[in-house]
């Protein structure tokens, strides 16, 4: 029987420096090695999985907020401040603007998108 666990989450940006500078500075994911060595690609590392950036045409892309990273961390105020810090809309997850979710459960959920339209999922999930 197959038990197949996260590996990578590849998108594809317009221009990698300001993709690559937006999540290392607002999500705070740390860089880690490409191992293909490609000069339009980036790495980065996602805990359990990675994350890769890859420079190239986006025309054919369409984003939407059901489809998303989703990412949890611990203090979820504190994230939202940032948000505000770097001029990033929240969302909830009914695209609501300056807003965010609280689920049934009581975790808080927050959207919004990265450089190149890509929505994110921040939550505070234990």
């Amino acid at each position: 029987m197959f038990s197949p666990k996260f590996d990578h989450y590849t998108i594809k940006v317009e221009d990698l420096n300001v993709s690559s500078t937006f999540y290392s500075n607002v999500l705070g994911v740390e860089e880690i090695k490409n191992r293909t060595e490609k000069p339009h690609i980036r790495w980065f590392s996602l805990g359990s999985g990675e994350l890769y950036l890859v420079e190239g045409d986006r025309s054919e892309i369409q984003t939407d907020i059901g489809v998303h990273l989703a990412l949890k961390i611990r203090d979820f105020d504190d994230f939202l401040s940032l948000l505000q810090k770097h001029g990033i809309t929240p969302h909830s997850s009914s695209g609501k603007t300056h807003d965010y979710t609280t689920r049934a459960d009581g975790v808080k959920q927050v959207y919004f998108k990265d450089p190149d339209g890509y929505w994110i999922e921040v939550n505070n999930a234990k």
